[in-house]
C-alpha cells in the first residue's frame, strides 16, 4: 500500500507539472469561467489521489484529469440557476477544442498556453497581478513558489492573485486571443512571466533537486513560440538568448552526488555548445538597432560568461559595464546585487562589499542571495566570524536542498 501511494504521489506530481495548463485550458473552454475552471481542475487532482490508489495510475493521466475536471465543471454548471450570470470570463464563439493552430479569424497565437498567458496579461491588470496570475494559472505554480519569485510573503501573494481574479470578473475581461495590434503592449509582461518560469525551474525555490527541468522546458518552449509569433521583437530574441545561454550550463551545475557546483568550478567543456551558439546569434540580433532592452542586456552578460574559456579569463570589466547599462534599463535591486558581485570579481572582495553595503537592504529583505553574497565576500576577506553569521542568515532563507548543503559546507569551512 505504501509503495502504491508513493507511485501515485509521483505520478500526480509529474502530471501536475506537465498537464496542469492543458487541463485548465480545456476546462475554461467548457465553463467560460476562469475561477470555476481552476477550482474544478484542482478538484480533479484531489480526486485522482483516491481513485489512482484504488484503480492504479491511468495510461494517460492528462486525459483522465481533463475528463474528470470537465465532468466536475458540468455538474457545477447544471447546478447553477442561471448560467449567463456566472460567466465573468467570456469566451469568443470561435474558440473550440481543435487544439493549437491559427485562429480562423486571423489571430496569430499558435499555442493554447500562450492564449492564456496573453489573457492573464491584459492591460486592465497591474503588472504584478499579470505575472502572478499567469504563473498560477498557466504554469500551476503554488502560492509559496510565486511568493519566492516575487520576494513577498505568501499572504501578500495570495491576496494579489485573488484581487487579479476579482478584477477579471469586474472588468469582464474576455478569454480570447488579442489582436495583432494589441500584442506589443502586453509583451513585456509576457516576457517577464516566461523569464520567471525559467528562473523558478533553473533554481527551484524548494525541493531536493536544484533544477526543475519541466519548468525550464516549458519556459524555453514558450519563448520559442513567442519568437515565431513576433520575430521582429528584439526583446523576444533577447529573452530566448538568455534562456539558452543560461540553460547551456545545466549539466555542470551539480556533481554526481547532486551537490551544487559554482560557475567558477564548472567543467565548461560539458556546456551545451549548440545552445551557446544559438544564444550568441540571438543576442547579437537583440543588441542591434537602438538602445537594448533588459533581456537583451542580461543575455549579453550570459554570453560573456559563455564565451570565456575559463573563470579566470572572464572579462569582468565588460560584465560590470553591461550591469551598468542594465541598471539604467531596469533599476532592480537584484540587478544591483549582481553588479556588486561582479565588482568584487573585477576589483576584489573589499570593493564588492562596499558596493553591497550601498544597496537598499530593505528592498532585498528575504532574498537569500543577499546574505549568501555577503558571506562569500567576508569569507574571501578572512572575516570568518562575520561570514559565519551571514551564512546562517542565508540558510534561514533557503529551502532548496542543494543550496542548503552548499551553504552548510561553506559555514563549516569558516568554523561555523
Amino acid at each position: 500500500m505504501a509503495a502504491q501511494r508513493e507511485l501515485v504521489r509521483e505520478a500526480l506530481a509529474e502530471a501536475h507539472r506537465r498537464e496542469w495548463a492543458h487541463v485548465l485550458t480545456a476546462t475554461v473552454r467548457l465553463t467560460r469561467d476562469l475561477d470555476l475552471a481552476e477550482e474544478c481542475s484542482q478538484e480533479a487532482f484531489l480526486t485522482a489521489v483516491e481513485a489512482w490508489e484504488r484503480d492504479g495510475v491511468p495510461r494517460n493521466p492528462g486525459a483522465w484529469l481533463t475528463t474528470t475536471a470537465k465532468r466536475k465543471a458540468l455538474d457545477a454548471l447544471r447546478q447553477a440557476s442561471t448560467l449567463r450570470t456566472k460567466l465573468p470570463l467570456l469566451v469568443e464563439p470561435e474558440m473550440t477544442d481543435d487544439g493549437p493552430g491559427d485562429r480562423p479569424d486571423g489571430g496569430v497565437i499558435a499555442d493554447d498556453r500562450l492564449r492564456l498567458v496573453f489573457t492573464c496579461c491584459h492591460p486592465a491588470l497591474a503588472r504584478e497581478a499579470q505575472v502572478a496570475l499567469t504563473l498560477r494559472l498557466v504554469c500551476g505554480l503554488t502560492t509559496p513558489e510565486i511568493a519566492h519569485a516575487f520576494l513577498v510573503s505568501e499572504p501578500t501573494m495570495a491576496a494579489r492573485v485573488t484581487r487579479a481574479k476579482k478584477k477579471i470578473t469586474a472588468a469582464r475581461i474576455p478569454y480570447r486571443v488579442p489582436e495583432t495590434h494589441e500584442l506589443p503592449e502586453r509583451l513585456d509582461a509576457v516576457l517577464t512571466v516566461v523569464h520567471l518560469v525559467f528562473t523558478t525551474g533553473h533554481t527551484a525555490p524548494s525541493g531536493d533537486t536544484l533544477v526543475r527541468p519541466d519548468l525550464v522546458a516549458r519556459a524555453l518552449d514558450l519563448a520559442r513560440v513567442l519568437l515565431e509569433l513576433m520575430p521582429d521583437e528584439r526583446e523576444v530574441r533577447g529573452l530566448l538568448a538568455l534562456l539558452l545561454l543560461t540553460d547551456a550550463r545545466r549539466a555542470t551545475r551539480v556533481d554526481g552526488s547532486g551537490e551544487l557546483v559554482l560557475l567558477e568550478d564548472q567543467d565548461r567543456s560539458r556546456w551545451d555548445r549548440q545552445q551557446v551558439a544559438d544564444g550568441r546569434v540571438l543576442v547579437v540580433d537583440a543588441l542591434r538597432g537602438g538602445r537594448p532592452g533588459r533581456f537583451a542586456l542580461q543575455a549579453a552578460i550570459a554570453a560573456v560568461h559563455a564565451e570565456a574559456p575559463s573563470w579566470a579569463d572572464t572579462d569582468w570589466r565588460q560584465v560590470v559595464g553591461l550591469y551598468d547599462l542594465l541598471l539604467q534599463a531596469w533599476p532592480s535591486p537584484v540587478v544591483a546585487l549582481n553588479r556588486a558581485a561582479a565588482v568584487a570579481m573585477r576589483d576584489g572582495p573589499a570593493a564588492g562589499l562596499v558596493a553591497l553595503d550601498a544597496l537598499d537592504a530593505g528592498a532585498l529583505a528575504g532574498y537569500r542571495y543577499l546574505p549568501a553574497t555577503r558571506a562569500d565576500l567576508l569569507r574571501r576577506l578572512g572575516r570568518a566570524g562575520e561570514a559565519a553569521t551571514a551564512y546562517r542568515q542565508a540558510l534561514d532563507l533557503t529551502d532548496n536542498a542543494a543550496e542548503r548543503a552548499f551553504l552548510q559546507r561553506r559555514l563549516a569551512e569558516v568554523g561555523g
